[in-house]
């Protein structure tokens, strides 16, 4: 558990030190043109990372049922989160997702950011929800993988 804790902490500090990368080192031009779709990986990441440290605590300290059969799931939560960040961004771009406030100028995007916060802590419900879409939009059938939990009922951690 003393792993996954450290291995948890570390992304965190790796997640805001990519975040605030523009203010504390000179990126090159290049990169800063995708700073936004870079931000929305990363605090997708910090969003599973909350996710992670708080089921920590939960199972260990207050519902006393710690498993090590999880450690992969813990291992891996950062990682799907970040990628969910990033997914969450190409759909907003795409208008799949929508904003329902209106973008300044040259304001800071926090609805994309929010957006990817959400996806990154709540992993499988905006799988659901991309999946709805996908349904929706172009009649794909739902996967067997957001199925899970009526299947596993009580088994996640």
């Amino acid at each position: 558990m003393k792993k996954i804790i450290a291995y948890l902490i570390i992304c965190l500090a790796l997640s805001i030190f990519a975040l605030l990368s523009q203010y504390l080192i000179e990126l090159p031009d290049w990169l800063l043109k995708y700073m936004l779709v870079i931000k929305c990986s990363f605090i997708g990441a910090v969003g599973g990372i909350l996710y992670c440290l708080r089921a920590v605590y939960l199972n260990k300290c207050v519902r006393k049922i710690w498993d090590k059969e999880w450690q992969v799931w813990y291992y891996l939560r950062p990682l799907t989160s970040a990628i969910s960040g990033f997914v969450s961004f190409i759909f907003l771009k795409a208008g799949l997702l929508v904003l329902e406030a209106k973008p300044e100028p040259d304001a800071i995007p926090y609805g994309y950011l929010a957006i990817a916060f959400i996806a990154g802590y709540n992993v499988d419900n905006f799988m659901k929800k991309i999946e709805s879409i996908a349904s929706a939009t172009w009649g794909i059938e739902k996967s067997r993988s957001t199925n899970i939990d009526s299947d596993d009922k009580g088994k996640t951690q």
